[in-house]
């Protein structure tokens, strides 16, 4: 009797600890995050110092099986970078920060590991779409000195936290790296994006 016990209660704990989802399950998110960004030449170097700002998003994903899904997300993101310069109309140097803002969407492979499924990887490619860019010295609208789009590569790692269930939190760590040149004319070394951000949210069970 008691071994019967012993077993039906571990058996029940393992159904409330569970996170593993079924395959043609879908899972929705809602999440922010402090972003650090920043941006580099091809050759990895960089002179500028980081901008730290927000990213606020929504994902979806579609789950092959409890360990593989497909996961997007629509994300408002600040980019860009601190301690530039800019010349004014008097031909002064002025240090300022650039702010560039995009719609980002990334697509990625998500792989959840663990006995449970609680960590999760993610990488897959992104587009941002810029939205505007200002500096923080002269207020000066500059959206038309950089490209419309951005493309990169995105990436992150996570832990989920089972609420119900229907309902998990998470924190992650997401990560994106530019491809292209950011400006839309260059004579120099090409100028990508880069950001790193530490996120939390809130995951729904459909």
């Amino acid at each position: 009797m008691k071994k019967q016990f012993l077993i039906a209660a571990l058996a029940f704990l393992g159904i409330l600890t569970s996170n593993a989802q079924n395959s043609g399950d879908i899972e929705l998110g809602i999440g922010l995050g402090v972003n650090l960004a920043n941006v580099s030449t091809i050759d990895g170097l960089s002179n500028t110092s980081f901008r730290t700002s927000f990213n606020a998003g929504v994902s979806g994903e579609y789950y092959f099986s409890d360990r593989w899904g497909v996961k997007a997300k629509l994300i408002y993101d600040n980019k860009g970078w601190s301690d530039g310069f800019i010349i004014d109309e008097n031909f002064n140097r002025a240090t300022t920060d650039f702010k560039l803002n995009y719609i980002t969407l990334p697509i990625m492979a998500n792989w959840h590991f663990s006995s449970n499924r609680n960590w999760y990887l993610n990488f897959g490619p992104y587009i941002g779409f810029l939205v505007n860019v200002e500096d923080s010295e002269l207020g000066l609208d500059l959206k038309d000195e950089f490209k419309s789009t951005d493309f990169g590569f995105a990436y992150g790692i996570g832990y989920k936290f089972k609420i119900d269930d229907n309902m998990k939190l998470y924190i992650e760590y997401d990560g994106q790296t530019g491809f292209i040149d950011i400006f839309e004319e260059n004579s120099g070394n090409s100028v990508r994006n880069g950001r790193s951000s530490f996120n939390i949210g809130a995951l729904f069970n459909l």
